[in-house]
């Protein structure tokens, strides 16, 4: 026939025959009742999907010559055109076929099973007809009515359910869609169907959820529920600003919490055990971070700078840092392995890097590594060595260069009192004197204080001075007998002995009763020339203290007064031989010690602060008054915090001194000069 050109005739009967045959189908579809509907179109579809097939085979030649040439529909697609016109789109089935898939979708979200197979053919069949068949005549009306139920349902969760159940079931809410979309829905449809459980599910009621009283993030966050704030992250990181959301929660809570902890003065109280619930706080949200927050970097700044803001707010945090290293590394790391020390000193210095002064710690640093060193305490110079070079990569070899001398005069000290020793063999039966030679520079400063040491002391310290001296030329000498300590062997009342580990003021106090019965608190001022407040102190500690009063004090009182008189406490008994008699210490500061500590930080401060500003401006040659400021602030920030008074104060100094000179016309420019 197309041969013949009645290809027009052939392509005419074609598009009615199937019309007319369509048209019965059509009212077959539509006398089926109730669940028969779907099978029986489902049925028919296939039926007419075999026939074109047949259709396309017979009239191959017409298919391929004819239709191409007069742009006619070819026939396959002719054949499914005609299908939607006649069957999808007629009016007693477009409805019917909506209603009836909605449904099946209804019932399967409310639990019933549904024959998904079938759903997966007629799905399919719309997909058939061309994407935007789908699209209008099922999706769109889908994903409407999918807003509507999820907004009904959410509202019923969120009045009845505690935050971590709500979280459980949008969770499970948002798995079934994906999953309803891999067994029958348009891959396409994903993520329109997602987007809407998560709008009215999660977006909707976002901030309820987040701040839920009594299980909301910030009771997930004081109960450790890592599974539920997991959840939460994993939900709301696919809502707009969610995760932004649980972050200021988080950051807010934290700073709260930090800000209780720094600034409750029990807490205060106890500088070790303040300092371990530093430690033990950022471990819990370090956890929390790593197990609940998928390590997420933006969580892990927010802890770090909320943890910067709450330790600085505490004056005294560099002071205790440094106190709780110190009991740390004097006792508390006894018997613990060498990987478990290296765990205590990094968090250690993870809290040295929130501090703003660094420069603070360094001082108090600086001191009770002195006390631990001359005192012999330090349980381990690894441990020691180990911080040290922690420091050092954190802040440089300025930091460090002091802390690495106290060590080598510790060493050279050894070998100097071996030498004295070689030389004087003679001296071997008298009293033994170790005396560590420390460098002025490197070590704390301490004011030099006099003090009359017994006679048989002080000779061999005129040999040692002489010995010194003789061995190393330029040198000065001079005792800090303050920083001493003594062992000496005491016979009490009925023959009991004991070898007494004193302080060398303590010392200096008992040898006196080798000569007297009895003593009062002036005789003993006199003769010793102790300092008031150390005098008090060394006795209290020997005529007070339960278990180490060798000493009996009249009247009997906790503190000492300038009336009191002292004799031998010929009682004095103790299970041990070796008796350790400390001296009654203040383990923090007083308040004046902090003064003069304070005062020697900020004099410190003034030569950096000096130094930055040269280098800067050496090489700007002019800048003005603020970004002097801010440079210079930069510049100093990893060792203080530097006030911008006190920098203002520096560069009047320079000016005064011909470093900088002001701008003739404009007051706040500087020049560099030198």
């Amino acid at each position: 026939m197309v041969l013949h050109k009645f290809g027009d005739k052939l392509y005419s009967g074609l598009v009615t025959t199937m019309t007319s045959h369509l048209k019965e189908i059509s009212k077959s579809i539509e006398d089926a009742q109730g669940g028969l509907f779907l099978e029986e179109l489902n049925r028919k579809w296939n039926d007419h999907n075999k026939a074109l097939q047949m259709i396309r085979d017979i009239l191959m030649y017409m298919d391929r010559t004819y239709i191409p040439s007069s742009q006619k529909t070819p026939v396959h697609e002719l054949g499914l055109n005609l299908w939607r016109d006649s069957i999808i789109h007629s009016s007693k089935i477009q409805t019917r076929l909506l209603n009836t898939l909605l449904e099946l979708v209804r019932r399967e979200r409310t639990g019933e099973v549904i024959n998904r197979g079938l759903m997966r053919n007629l799905i399919k069949m719309l997909m058939d007809l061309g994407s935007s068949v789908y699209e209008e005549d099922f999706e769109r009306p889908f994903l409407e009515v999918s807003a509507e139920f999820y907004g009904a349902e959410s509202q019923n969760f969120i009045e009845c359910c505690d935050c971590g159940d709500y979280l459980k079931k949008a969770e499970r809410r948002l798995n079934e869609e994906m999953e309803r979309v891999t067994h029958y829905l348009d891959t396409k449809s994903e993520t329109k169907i997602t987007s809407v459980v998560e709008k009215e599910m999660l977006a909707n009621h976002m901030m309820r959820l987040i701040h839920m009283e009594n299980s909301g993030l910030v009771n997930m966050l004081l109960d450790d529920k890592y599974e539920d704030m997991g959840r939460m992250y994993a939900l709301f990181r696919r809502v707009p600003n969610g995760l932004l959301k649980i972050r200021e929660v988080m950051t807010s809570h934290i700073r709260e919490t930090g800000k209780q902890l720094v600034t409750d003065l029990e807490r205060l109280k106890d500088p070790v055990e303040f300092v371990q619930r530093l430690l033990d706080e950022k471990d819990k949200y370090d956890n929390i971070i790593n197990l609940s927050f998928n390590n997420d970097k933006t969580f892990q700044n927010a802890l770090n700078s909320s943890f910067e803001y709450f330790i600085n707010l505490n004056p005294r945090s560099p002071e205790f840092i440094s106190l709780f290293v110190d009991d740390k590394l004097r006792k508390g790391l006894k018997g613990v392995s060498e990987e478990d020390v290296e765990v205590i000193l990094d968090k250690v210095m993870m809290l040295f890097r929130y501090l703003q002064e660094k420069d603070v710690f360094e001082k108090y640093y600086k001191q009770h590594l002195a006390k631990r060193l001359l005192s012999g305490k330090t349980i381990s110079d690894d441990a020691e060595r180990s911080l040290i070079v922690k420091l050092k990569t954190e802040c440089g070899y300025q930091f460090t260069s002091k802390l690495e001398g106290m060590f080598t005069d510790m060493k050279t000290s050894q070998d100097t009192m071996q030498g004295f020793y070689n030389g004087h063999p003679e001296l071997e039966d008298g009293p033994t004197l170790t005396v560590q030679v420390l460098t002025t520079g490197s070590w704390p400063t301490q004011p030099t204080v006099t003090c009359n040491l017994p006679v048989e002391m002080s000779a061999l310290c005129e040999r040692f001075r002489a010995y010194y001296l003789g061995t190393h030329t330029g040198r000065r000498l001079s005792w800090q007998t303050n920083m001493g300590t003594a062992d000496i062997k005491a016979i009490f009342g009925k023959g009991q002995k004991h070898e007494l580990n004193v302080s060398t003021y303590q010392m200096c106090v008992l040898m006196l009763f080798n000569n007297a019965d009895r003593l009062n608190y002036k005789e003993i001022e006199q003769a010793t020339e102790i300092p008031a407040s150390d005098l008090k102190r060394c006795l209290q500690s020997m005529a007070c203290v339960k278990g180490k009063n060798v000493l009996r004090k009249e009247p009997m009182s906790k503190d000492i007064s300038e009336d009191d008189a002292f004799f031998v406490n010929d009682k004095f008994t103790s299970k041990f031989y070796k008796v350790k008699i400390g001296t009654v210490v203040a383990q923090k500061e007083s308040e004046p010690e902090k003064q003069e500590t304070r005062q020697r930080v900020e004099e410190d401060r003034k030569p950096q602060i000096e130094a930055a500003i040269v280098r800067i401006m050496k090489s700007r040659r002019q800048l003005d008054h603020n970004n002097i400021i801010a440079e210079v602030t930069k510049q100093l920030q990893s060792r203080f915090l530097a006030n911008p008074t006190e920098i203002k104060k520096r560069i009047e100094s320079l000016i005064e001194r011909d470093f900088l000179e002001r701008d003739n016309n404009d007051r706040r420019l500087y020049r560099y000069l030198a």
